[in-house]
């Protein structure tokens, strides 16, 4: 299995990563209740071999880019990505916003906040239907032409949504929602693993009935002396070499327990069972 994957073709990273949008506040707004918890966690990432990154603008608002840099600022060796088309009126409210001037705005915000020339990884974090997709892109095309961005990438989008993207800007990454229990962008996978895009799937750790004591996961999980979230994760990590996860935590013993999934070694006949009990 790789353990590396170059977004883009150029960058570099180590695939199992980390969501920073655990990091905030409940309803993923203001500050952690346990602030230096969350700090700790953060710093110990480039310890554990972690170089890869995902936040976002809307994570706080502002508060997971802020607690990043506070943390591991300068970044020798990090990738992080960030991302932008949500506005933000309280704890678990979600506004999509994907006029230019805002997308722009808040890209260039990203960067000042994260302390960086260059954001090597910037995602478009919906597609606002409200306004015309094309426009959308032509800003992402317009940031990575002024260099405040490197790469671009798209979140929770179909396969004609990423075959539109690509007539106006390389797409490095898409970042929709799988795991072993939810396989409904299968076919986007599939599309990112033929044109080497990075696959992020956010919400890799869940699945669902099929944790239940005595299932085919709870079984391999004994098996493998295992909790059933880390075969789960084991098994999004085998899926495919441009699948990326990004399991998010706020805690360091959390974080510990994710990243041990790198070292489960799934055979075939287990990765087979378990993605015939997925489907």
């Amino acid at each position: 299995m790789n353990a590396t994957f170059k977004i883009g073709g150029d960058l570099e990273i180590n695939r199992l990563g980390f969501g920073a949008m655990r990091i905030v506040g409940k309803g993923v707004w203001g500050e952690p209740e346990d602030r230096a918890e969350a700090l700790r966690t953060l710093k110990r990432l480039p310890e554990l071999g972690v170089n890869f990154i995902d936040t976002a603008d809307s994570y706080g608002p502002d508060v997971s880019e802020r607690l990043i840099r506070e943390a591991l600022y300068p970044y020798d060796g990090l990738v992080i990505a960030t991302k932008a088309g949500f506005q933000r009126s309280g704890p678990d409210r979600w506004t999509m916003n994907g006029r230019p001037e805002y997308l722009t705005a808040q890209a260039h915000k990203s960067r000042a906040q994260l302390g960086v020339d260059v954001i090597d990884l910037w995602q478009l974090h919906r597609i606002d239907p409200r306004v015309p997709a094309h426009e959308q892109f032509d800003a992402v095309r317009s940031l990575i032409d002024e260099g405040v961005i490197r790469h671009a990438g798209l979140s929770e989008v179909s396969v004609g949504d990423i075959e539109a993207a690509r007539r106006v800007f390389p797409v490095a990454t898409v970042q929709n929602r799988y795991n072993l229990a939810d396989r409904a962008h299968e076919d986007v996978l599939t599309y990112c693993e033929a044109n080497g895009i990075g696959f992020i799937p956010w919400y890799p750790l869940a699945a669902g009935d099929l944790a239940k004591p005595g299932g085919v996961l709870d079984t391999i999980a004994r098996t493998h002396n295992a909790t059933p979230s880390q075969i789960a994760l084991a098994w999004v990590l085998r899926r495919s070499p441009v699948v990326l996860p990004i399991p998010g935590t706020g805690k360091v013993k959390h974080l510990e327990e994710n990243l041990a999934a790198r070292d489960i070694v799934l055979s075939d006949d287990e990765f087979a069972s378990l993605d015939r009990a997925g489907r």
